[in-house]
């Protein structure tokens, strides 16, 4: 890897993760004043197949809210379709 790459690898990864803390730190600042309002908290976004899995990622991925789209795992980007459970089902424990 060129020095170049490694730097503007470097100045993406940083603004990556600084993006997810600002959003994280916002997440959390909502929460406090869905509390402080009486709403009740969020249920979870975990879709029920995926929970308690060492394979779920549940990141978000896109520009806008409209063109947003979420990546449940590697296996199944979209989450288990079938019915029962997930056959690539990993316990996080």
């Amino acid at each position: 890897m060129s020095v170049t790459n490694e730097l503007f690898y470097r100045a993406n990864d940083l603004c990556r993760r600084r993006a997810y803390e600002q959003w994280h730190r916002g997440q959390s600042k909502q929460q406090i004043l869905r509390s402080q309002a009486g709403f009740p908290s969020l249920p979870p976004t975990r879709p029920q197949p995926c929970r308690g899995c060492t394979n779920y990622h549940g990141i978000a991925y896109g520009t806008s809210r409209a063109k947003r789209c979420t990546l449940v795992c590697a296996m199944h980007p979209y989450g288990w379709q079938g019915g029962g459970g997930c056959p690539d089902w990993q316990d996080e424990g």
